[in-house]
């Protein structure tokens, strides 16, 4: 008699692990480069939506906004199987806000210097380069080459 599987965490199952990701089949290269030139505006849309939902719903708007950003993120390693999935969209969001941080010649700024701000900064850039370091089905960014490919 075989005992069955233990039963999986939710981020387990989520995540997986690096022999499940290292089975999946590898996605055609001209879909990859399609993908990351989607992704980065992606991401840039992701990071000015995120500004302007975190400080209107606080602290609601700024956990809504983290988990759009994680989703595009890990979205963008799973859809492509590689990390640089997980980067072009975080380097997207990350080129929005350094715009958006930056004060206008009136005064104005779109993100404010509060506490739903910071988490939303720090949150969004640790999950993004935590989902850049995720297993994935191939460590460099246009994936391997080889047969059906």
């Amino acid at each position: 008699m075989s005992t069955p599987p233990k039963p999986r965490s939710l981020p387990a199952r989520v995540l997986g692990s690096q022999a499940e990701r290292l089975a999946e089949a590898q996605p055609p290269r001209a879909g990859r480069i399609v993908a990351y030139v989607l992704l980065f505006p992606l991401g840039i849309l992701v990071s000015l939506c995120g500004c302007f939902v975190q400080a209107l719903w606080p602290p609601f708007g700024m956990i809504l906004s983290v988990l759009a950003s994680l989703g595009v993120f890990y979205g963008g390693l799973r859809l492509t199987g590689t990390r640089l999935g997980a980067g072009v969209p975080l380097a997207g969001w990350f080129l929005m806000l350094l715009i958006l941080m930056s004060p206008r010649p009136e005064g104005d700024f779109v993100l404010s210097a509060d506490l739903t701000s910071y988490a939303y900064l720090f949150l969004g850039a640790v999950g993004g380069v935590i989902c850049a370091t995720l297993p994935t089905r191939s460590g460099f960014g246009f994936g391997a080459a080889g047969p059906g490919r």
